[in-house]
């Protein structure tokens, strides 16, 4: 048990119970405990297996090669349409946990076993994003920008084109373009400011 995970817990408002629940279940599957995110992180042999998050609504187990898992419940959730890899199990209260703990160590094995097996989730390439045509625009008529974003990893000009496609009027576009320019120019990605 890693005390900055009990220090987190303990500073915990909401979900304590479900999370300290969650805990001890991914703690009997001999992972690694860490913090990592802000959040309680468990890891096998240095890789990232599963993290334990809450939410408004919900606490819960975000496994990080969730979309390989095998799923034979149909508990796992893709947060978003855009989120390829992760996948969560989510909770409303203590007894679905306790309810569910023998499918959660199943799971939980079934992401080790994945972990060891070395296969990895296939990301799309960055070119099957869609560039929203403001941001086309700006790229087009500056050589300097579009070589800055170029020099982008994919995850950063994924992430990049995600926010700015996210918008829905042509003005917020415009707006976030506008203030990611001089990021993208500094060679930082979105969250890296």
């Amino acid at each position: 048990m890693n005390p900055k995970v009990d220090a987190y817990l303990s500073r915990q408002t909401t979900w304590q119970e479900e999370q300290t629940e969650l805990r001890t279940i991914v703690l009997g599957c001999k992972l690694t405990e860490e913090l990592k995110w802000g959040k309680p992180c468990y890891t096998f042999e240095g890789c990232n297996i599963v993290l334990i998050h809450a939410f408004k609504d919900y606490c819960a187990l975000l496994f990080m090669k969730g979309a390989l898992l095998d799923d034979p419940h149909g508990i796992l959730v893709q947060q978003t349409a855009t989120v390829q890899s992760a996948r969560q199990i989510r909770f409303a209260n203590v007894q679905g946990i306790i309810r569910q703990k023998a499918i959660l160590k199943a799971t939980l094995r079934n992401a080790i076993e994945v972990e060891k097996s070395g296969v990895q989730v296939a990301f799309k390439d960055t070119a099957e994003f869609a560039i929203p045509e403001e941001f086309q625009q700006k790229i087009d008529a500056s050589s300097k920008l579009k070589k800055a974003f170029a020099a982008l990893t994919p995850g950063r000009q994924r992430s990049y084109l995600l926010f700015f496609s996210g918008a829905k009027q042509s003005k917020t576009r415009e707006s976030r373009i506008e203030k990611s320019v001089p990021t993208i120019l500094a060679g930082k990605g979105l969250n890296d400011v």
